[in-house]
């Protein structure tokens, strides 16, 4: 058990600690006495500022002991540590998570996790529905609990709703349940837009790896227009939410590559076996130095 009074030897060796530092750090970068910690007993760490400026609000910790019966103090280790407002590093991010809607450029590639959520596998001729698809129980059951909360009732409860059956459900079905409805002429319009700001004309769509019609983000549209564009559901797509033409394409194609595990750093690996000598101070010119320069003056 650790003693939370420091020994009385250890605790009053600030010297032999502060030379212990110096040694170790460069001249002139070890500061004030901090604090001294009970590691154990006879074990106590010395603590002192540095005053290096890439090492702010760090702290020398060195830590000293002495044997039982002893009145002999001897240093045990010496080490650079962060204090409590040291200036640290970000912790590391991989760069897909780093990655936000918009960022992605013409030529650019997302590559699309293998297990992503947003996706899931088309007709594999299971007649049971995976559990995040749109035709799933419990995607249902979520359907049905926010209808409740947005309106008094199911369809067939509102005084306006059709017969089951009637021409006018199968209309209302159809989205054809209006007084107005595009005509030819309004179809190609709109479809020339949509093309012109999403089609294959564009520089995104020719630096793509393959177009929007093989992408499990196309959600497809009914209507005419279902045959030659749909909407884009990718977040982080340039196009999401937006009428995309089936030859349009973008590198966040689902299919255009399978997205590698991010790579962690591997753990510091301390070989305590080995000596490895690293010059702490800035070598003295030799004599030999000396005179040559005296001579060239």
């Amino acid at each position: 058990m650790r003693s939370r009074t420091p020994d009385r030897l250890c605790a009053e060796a600030v010297e032999l600690a502060r030379a212990a530092a110096e040694e170790a750090a460069l001249p002139g970068k070890v500061g004030d006495h901090v604090e001294v910690v009970a590691d154990g007993d006879r074990v106590v760490t010395h603590y002192f500022a540095c005053d290096d400026p890439g090492y702010r609000g760090w702290r020398w910790a060195v830590t000293v002991a002495r044997a039982s019966r002893a009145k002999h103090v001897t240093l045990d280790e010496t080490v650079l540590l962060p204090g409590p407002d040291a200036l640290l590093a970000p912790e590391w991010v991989p760069w897909s998570e780093r990655l936000r809607p918009g960022d992605m450029g013409p030529g650019d590639l997302l590559p699309t996790q293998a297990d992503d959520p947003r996706l899931e596998p088309g007709w594999t001729g299971d007649e049971t529905p995976p559990p995040n698809s749109a035709v799933s129980a419990e995607m249902a059951a979520l359907a049905d609990s926010e209808d409740a909360e947005v309106s008094a009732g199911p369809p067939s409860a509102q005084p306006t709703a059709p017969a089951r059956g009637s021409i006018t459900a199968l209309a209302e079905e159809l989205g054809l349940r209006r007084a107005r409805v595009l005509s030819r002429y309004g179809l190609h319009t709109a479809a020339d837009r949509w093309d012109e700001t999403h089609g294959t004309k564009t520089a995104m769509a020719q630096a793509a790896p393959a177009p929007c019609v093989s992408c499990g983000f196309l959600v497809p549209i009914g209507g005419s227009l279902g045959q030659a564009f749909g909407i884009c559901g990718n977040e982080f797509g340039p196009a999401d939410g937006h009428v995309v033409s089936l030859a349009y394409g973008c590198g966040g194609h689902s299919e255009a590559a399978v997205m590698p595990k991010a790579p962690r750093p591997a753990p510091p690996v301390v070989d305590e076996t080995l000596v490895d000598e690293f010059p702490l101070r800035e070598s003295e010119p030799s004599e030999a130095e000396d005179e040559d320069d005296l001579g060239h003056a």
